[in-house]
């Protein structure tokens, strides 16, 4: 098997079948899809039941990323694309991601082309890191108007659609694990996609492989997301700085990111104060966190300072 394609369900009904059948249409056949259903209560698992895949139950839902990382940990193969329930592939998706990492032995990763559901908008090409700590998708909500179209590196992929290598992946990890399970989702992709220039490798984005994604979680939405998310998002900002701030790049960029820390506290305190407990899971973990940080930053090979604004 050359690709694990890899989905981690919960309550995905309405997006599953339309994701499946996608991949039943690739021009690339040497792959498998493994499902993980994080304890669902709608018709997601009587929607996949009729689909060849490999699919396990979870009593529990047990997060994005340890579901992923069960996954991944499975199954041999030289690629796994991590593809979220609510992406609908081109034809050629997975043929274009292969060919383009088969000529980049040095890429950890590769993104294609995400657009929103319309075909027309922008969802992401690749993660782009500015210099107060916020990482977006590069282009979202702009329209598709080609300019896009030249295959280059990105700092790293979506966590929508997103294929990496697995001898990068088994380089990467830390303590077995692939994404930081202390995340749980959301942020996630950031953080594997740092840690992965911190330890040397490259990432690719592939303007010919083409995906739609249902976007749910954006800034905009903050407000009519559910508690969790939100909780989810404070925690996790600083959890990525935790693992893969170097000091160079805290010193170059001190004042930016302070300002930014301040807003989001402030934002916290003030007017979410369902978040405030994300604040006090680092506090509370922090030995913990450093220590890990500690074995991270010990095997970095490099400071990606350039991808930063």
């Amino acid at each position: 098997m050359v690709v694990a394609v890899n989905i981690v369900t919960f309550n995905s009904a309405r997006d599953i079948a339309a994701c499946l059948e996608s991949l039943r249409r690739q021009t690339f056949q040497d792959f498998e899809i493994h499902i993980l259903d994080n304890a669902s209560s709608d018709d997601t698992l009587k929607i996949v039941e009729p689909f060849d895949v490999y699919l396990w139950r979870s009593p529990i839902n047990t997060g994005f990323c340890k579901a992923h990382n069960e996954l991944a940990g499975r199954f041999a193969s030289e690629y796994v694309l991590f593809l979220n329930p609510d992406a609908e592939l081109s034809p050629t998706f997975i043929e274009e991601l292969v060919r383009a990492l088969e000529s980049r032995p040095d890429a950890a990763s590769a993104s294609g082309k995400l657009l929103r559901m319309d075909g027309k908008t922008i969802d992401s090409t690749g993660i782009i890191m500015l210099r107060e700590q916020r990482h977006l998708d590069r282009g979202a909500d702009q329209p598709d108007t080609g300019q896009f179209e030249k295959p280059e590196e990105i700092f790293g992929p979506s966590g929508a659609a997103a294929i990496y290598r697995r001898k990068a992946l088994d380089d990467v990890a830390i303590s077995g694990q692939y994404f930081d399970e202390d995340f749980f989702a959301y942020r996630e992709d950031a953080d594997l996609a740092w840690r992965c220039r911190l330890f040397g490798w490259t990432s690719i984005y592939v303007p010919t492989a083409v995906a739609k994604h249902r976007r749910r979680v954006t800034p905009e939405r903050r407000a009519e997301l559910p508690k969790a998310i939100n909780y989810h998002s404070v925690k996790n900002r600083f959890l990525l700085r935790i693992n893969n701030m170097t000091e160079p790049l805290y010193r170059r960029d001190f004042w930016p990111i302070t300002k930014r820390d301040a807003a989001v506290i402030g934002y916290v305190l003030l007017r979410e104060w369902s978040s405030i407990r994300g604040l006090f899971y680092v506090l509370r973990h922090l030995p913990r966190l450093l220590r890990k940080r500690q074995r991270i930053q010990a095997r970095r090979r490099t400071d990606p300072v350039e991808w930063f604004g």
